[in-house]
């Protein structure tokens, strides 16, 4: 019996069915586990940040918008995140706690309070970044634009980009390299 596909498999998992995100798991859950442990060399964070790409998946399904591949969209999640997650763990590196109080002990002020929330200003400089990001992709020429989103947004390599627009590669790599330098100036200045 022919399996459905991932389009059908989303749009069940958009009405809540389970038994169609147990299949997306299991056809998918492999290759993002493989691409997270490979990014963050550390096999409990993988497994950690795999499950919040399928949280997100059941979660937000509605915002694959069905341009390019589920796995493509899926992985872009896990890149992200896994990156995130690296970041993070630069900035923070990891100490050990002190011991906690004793139960008899009224005097908690060594515990440390939650220290995985983040900053809130942490949080808004990203928020702007993003934004600005999201402005400068969007003032692209719409040739230019396709193309970053196929590749960076859809994980479509070069050829089947090429492929898909109808063009040769070398237009794709031209088209990607403007993208990149015109948002990087535009980054720039706004810096």
């Amino acid at each position: 019996m022919l399996e459905p596909s991932d389009e059908i498999l989303i749009r069940r998992v958009r009405r809540g069915d389970a038994d169609a995100f147990d299949a997306l798991l299991g056809r998918h859950g492999p290759a993002i586990r493989k691409r997270l442990a490979k990014i963050t060399r550390d096999p409990a964070a993988a497994e950690d940040l795999a499950q919040e790409v399928f949280l997100r998946l059941w979660t937000r399904a509605e915002q694959w918008s069905g341009q390019g591949r589920l796995a493509g969209w899926l992985m872009r999640i896990a890149t992200n995140l896994a990156l995130n997650h690296l970041r993070s763990a630069r900035r923070h590196p990891q100490r050990a706690l002190p011991a906690p109080p004793d139960e008899d002990d009224d005097a908690d002020a060594g515990w440390p309070a939650d220290e995985s929330v983040v900053d809130p200003a942490e949080m808004l400089g990203r928020a702007e970044a993003l934004e600005r990001l999201r402005r400068s992709v969007d003032a692209l020429p719409e040739a230019k634009r396709a193309v970053m989103r196929m590749v960076h947004e859809d994980d479509m390599d070069l050829a089947d980009v090429a492929e898909r627009l109808g063009i040769p590669v070398g237009t794709v790599k031209s088209r990607l390299h403007y993208a990149i330098r015109r948002i990087a100036r535009d980054l720039g200045e706004a810096d």
